[in-house]
């Protein structure tokens, strides 16, 4: 490869990095064509990137970008998301499903350095949709209740009118 076109390779990657939150690398060794491909098929559909470049390459974009790169060794695939937890789970739920490849070398996530376990910890986290429902439903309970008590408390009163209305129309 000519010196352009590795410039160019580290210019875009460092452009995907400077949008991402989370950086994840990956030893992709024992993955066919066709799993490979899955795999970018899955990450595509999850809004995440997934980036086979030279590791020399790689580290130069990382570094360029403003981060502290960890010396990468052996095949190394990078994924790149806006959203951790989704490159997460997608990465994750692969390797469970094809004997633990890729394998998880570890990553960055908002610029910190995280290991293997830390990814899988994030894969575990529910989705920022299911959060943010979750968030929903808590705040609307305690309105709904007091929503309730409110009408008991209006039933109350009318029933009370009515009886002094009944009491009254007796007398």
């Amino acid at each position: 490869m000519k010196r352009n076109e590795k410039e160019r390779l580290v210019a875009e990657l460092k452009d995907k990095l400077e949008g991402a939150s989370a950086l994840y690398y990956t030893d992709f060794t024992g993955l066919n064509v066709k799993k490979m491909t899955d795999l970018r098929r899955r990450f595509r559909k999850a809004g995440v990137e997934y980036v086979v470049i030279k590791n020399t390459l790689a580290l130069r974009a990382v570094n360029e970008s403003g981060l502290t790169g960890e010396r990468l060794r052996g095949p190394t695939g990078i994924v790149v998301g806006k959203d951790a937890v989704a490159a997460a789970k997608v990465l994750t739920d692969f390797a469970r499903e094809f004997e633990q490849k890729p394998e998880i070398k570890g990553g960055m996530l908002d610029g910190k350095s995280i290991d293997t376990a830390q990814v899988k910890k994030l894969a575990s986290l529910p989705s920022r949709e299911q959060m943010l429902a979750e968030l929903g439903a808590g705040m609307q309970s305690p309105i709904a209740s007091l929503i309730g008590a409110m009408n008991g408390l209006m039933g109350m009163f009318a029933g009370a009118l009515e009886a002094l209305r009944t009491q009254r129309e007796g007398a």
